[in-house]
């Protein structure tokens, strides 16, 4: 079974649209996504990074952040996505280290698997998933059967494709990508209450596991600071957050520098580990730009010789 490109173009639309005001911000930063698998791929690393996916936790009073679940999907790159009777593909070995350094600090991992009855058609398309990084083997269920008891099902049902966004600017090549990871959290969502944040990718060194947070950027002077990158207080508390689960992960911000917003050259791809992120950070926050949400942004400072050009010799001390 088969699904077109412009029936991924359309179901991504209504999918980003209903999830965040999608602008070309947002655009550049999922673009910058893919250019840093490239980029890392021609250092040599290009084993060394996962493809991206969805982190989400429990909600409720009473119950909310105290249970969280990692996916990752199976990412099917020339759209053709196959039936049930297929044998499902191997998740790689990095996916497996990635998902047993998750569940050494409570965060139960998984590798989802579409697959779909009619062609063209998402919502015939339906997830598998089989639970990663644990001492014993686990086979492929069903997404519901594989999914812990903890979460809180949703009593009603709501429309995460009720508005719409022009997405003609993203390029063919990266629509069943981002198509697939947004059919697989509006089907967990549909079915599960949670907080849901994105996965941009998770780079493993040889010593620690570092989710990363990727950002396109121009630095911006400070009279106290001297240049400096800004980044969001939502995506900087979810790099707290996993600062403050530990053990072997770590995390990284990731910013690809260019030299003006008009060509969007690349002028230098930077990186600062969490830890020294939160020692430099400015404690004085300024307003930003438009949210994934659609309304004002207040923005962290972190200044720009704090970050390490993200070279080949580099990444080997990481």
């Amino acid at each position: 079974m088969t699904m077109q490109i412009s029936t991924m173009r359309g179901y991504l639309s209504k999918s980003i649209g209903s999830r965040r005001a999608f602008n070309l911000a947002n655009l550049h930063e999922l673009l910058a996504e893919v250019d840093l698998r490239s980029y890392l791929n021609a250092l040599g690393f290009g084993n060394r990074i996962s493809l991206g996916g969805w982190i989400a936790r429990t909600t409720g009073p009473g119950e909310f952040g105290r249970s969280t679940v990692a996916l990752f999907p199976e990412v099917v790159s020339d759209g053709s996505i196959l039936t049930r009777d297929r044998i499902p593909p191997e998740p790689s070995r990095g996916l497996h280290t990635i998902c047993s350094t998750f569940h050494q600090i409570g965060i139960h991992s998984y590798f989802c698997v579409p697959d779909i009855k009619s062609d063209d058609d998402p919502s015939t398309l339906n997830w598998n998933a089989v639970q990663l990084g644990t001492p014993v083997d686990a086979k492929m269920q069903t997404l519901d059967e594989a999914l812990p008891s903890y979460l809180r099902p949703r009593e009603r049902k709501y429309n995460f494709l009720t508005y719409k966004t022009d997405l003609s600017t993203l390029p063919d090549e990266h629509v069943t990508e981002e198509f697939i990871k947004e059919h697989l959290r509006v089907s967990f969502q549909t079915k599960f209450m949670s907080e849901v944040s994105d996965i941009d990718g998770i780079f493993w060194g040889s010593q620690f596991t570092y989710p990363l947070e990727i950002k396109e950027k121009t630095s911006a002077p400070d009279r106290n600071l001297g240049d400096f990158f800004g980044l969001d207080v939502g995506p900087f508390v979810k790099l707290a957050y996993y600062s403050a689960k530990r053990g072997n992960l770590h995390s990284m911000f990731v910013v690809r520098e260019i030299t003006d917003t008009e060509t969007r050259e690349l002028k230098q791809w930077w990186f600062i580990t969490f830890e020294k992120l939160a020692q430099y950070a400015s404690w004085n926050q300024q307003g930003g730009g438009t949210n994934m949400r659609g309304g004002g942004s207040t923005v962290v400072k972190i200044p720009k010789d704090q970050f390490l050009p993200m070279t080949k010799s580099e990444l080997e001390k990481l």
